[in-house]
Parts: C-alpha cells; sequence; structure tokens
C-alpha cells in the first residue's frame, strides 16, 4: 500500500523498512502491530564440543495410516472419516548436538510420564552407543518438558535447558532431524498400515545413525564420532 502512495516500487518499499528493521506484516498483530512472532536473529551455526554435552529433544505429530493405506494407496478423492479416522502418533526424538546420534520412537500421545519414559530409554540407548552421560538437555517450553522431565534429569545429573519461546531454530538439530524423519521414512514410500510404517522405524534410525552421510559431519554417519562400544 506505502508503494503507490510515494510513487515507488514494492520492493523498494520493503527494502527500505526491513534496513530500519520494521517487522513483516505476518509478525505482527493485525490489530494492535505489536510483534507477535519472533524473527531469527542469528544464523550462526553452533557446535558442542564433545559427545553429551547437549542433547535436544523434541516430538512431530503425524497422522496414522489405516489399515489398507491412506490417500497414498487410494487417491486424494478417497472419503475420509474425519471424526473417527485414525487419530494421531506422536514421534518423540533425541538428537547428541556433537555427534547427531538420534533415537526415536513412535508413542501414543506427547504427555507428561511419556515424554519422561521415553527419555529414560533414550539415555540407554546413547550410553550403548558410548554417551554415558548428558550434560544438558534442550526443549521448547511445553509443559510436559518444562515439569515432567524433573525428575529423570535429576536422577541423571542432567541440566535443562529451554529455548526462547517462538524461537524453533534454537533447538534446530532435533527440528532437522524431524524434516529429515518425514522424507526419508514416515512419507518416504506407500505404507498399506500404520503398523508396517512404525516397524521400519528402528531399521531406518539404524541407517541414519551408522551409514548415512552428514554434511555437518564431513559427509560422515554420526557413529563415526563416537568411540567404539
Amino acid at each position: 500500500m506505502l508503494g503507490p502512495k510515494v510513487g515507488v516500487p514494492a520492493r523498494t518499499v520493503s527494502r527500505i523498512l526491513r534496513r530500519h528493521d520494521v517487522p513483516y506484516l505476518r509478525e505482527c498483530d493485525p490489530i494492535t502491530g505489536e510483534v507477535i512472532r519472533s524473527s531469527k536473529q542469528t544464523a550462526v551455526r553452533y557446535e558442542r564440543e564433545r559427545p553429551g554435552e547437549l542433547a535436544h529433544m523434541d516430538v512431530k505429530k503425524i497422522g496414522r495410516i489405516p489399515d489398507g493405506g491412506g490417500w497414498r494407496v487410494h487417491g486424494r478423492g478417497t472419503a475420509r472419516d474425519r471424526v473417527n479416522g485414525p487419530g494421531y502418533d506422536y514421534v518423540h526424538s533425541l538428537v547428541d548436538d556433537y555427534s547427531r546420534l538420534a533415537y526415536s520412537e513412535v508413542l501414543c500421545d506427547e504427555k507428561g510420564p511419556t515424554c519422561a519414559q521415553f527419555l529414560r530409554r533414550a539415555i540407554d540407548y546413547f550410553a550403548a552407543h558410548g554417551i554415558t552421560r548428558i550434560e544438558r538437555l534442550m526443549t521448547d517450553n511445553a509443559w510436559a518438558y518444562r515439569y515432567s522431565l524433573r525428575a529423570v534429569c535429576a536422577e541423571h545429573d542432567i541440566s535443562q535447558k529451554f529455548i526462547k519461546p517462538h524461537c524453533p531454530w534454537q533447538n534446530g538439530k532435533v527440528e532437522r532431524l524431524n524434516r529429515t524423519l518425514a522424507t526419508e521414512w514416515a512419507y518416504s514410500r506407500v505404507f498399506t498400515s500404520n503398523q508396517q510404517r512404525t516397524a521400519a522405524l528402528a531399521p531406518w534410525l539404524e541407517h541414519y545413525n551408522t551409514e548415512r552421510r552428514h554434511s555437518a559431519l564431513g559427509g560422515k554417519p554420526p557413529i563415526s564420532r563416537l568411540l567404539p562400544t
């Protein structure tokens, strides 16, 4: 709207506004004009110096596959029961910041007790692969993470860290794993049942940790940064 009023192209207006740190409209409340979404403040990448120094934890919600397959099998025109449909799965994940070693499970919810029990199993998995202690755990500010992990973290002498609200890139390594899980596991091929897809997760994780090349690791898999166990 400013372009026609001042007689300059809209892209020029945009550049001038950004030069003066004026936020995008999508980051502002449409009524008050106040910023309601934080913009990414840094693109500087970091990496911890040793395995276990920092781990990232998150959960990704994905739709369950009905028996016989979903729209990928039968096409998008297939009628779906949106009320009594198959529901959702919750893929819980833990990633080591230094090595990128990952552990994931498909669980039925993202409630506090579920998150706590997942963390216990993830700690055991990390220990079996040479990460005998997790020093710090970074998560978002979900209630299940902020309050339900306290006992597990205290038991294993883990310091909890929380990202700033609306800044998911601070937990970027597990967020990136979520995207990789979606493209290379959950939606990588046609599954005819939810059980079939769930069963494919463990073999994929083994491949991810021991064979899949990571550009951030110089083209090597996560296991290359861990001592043999």
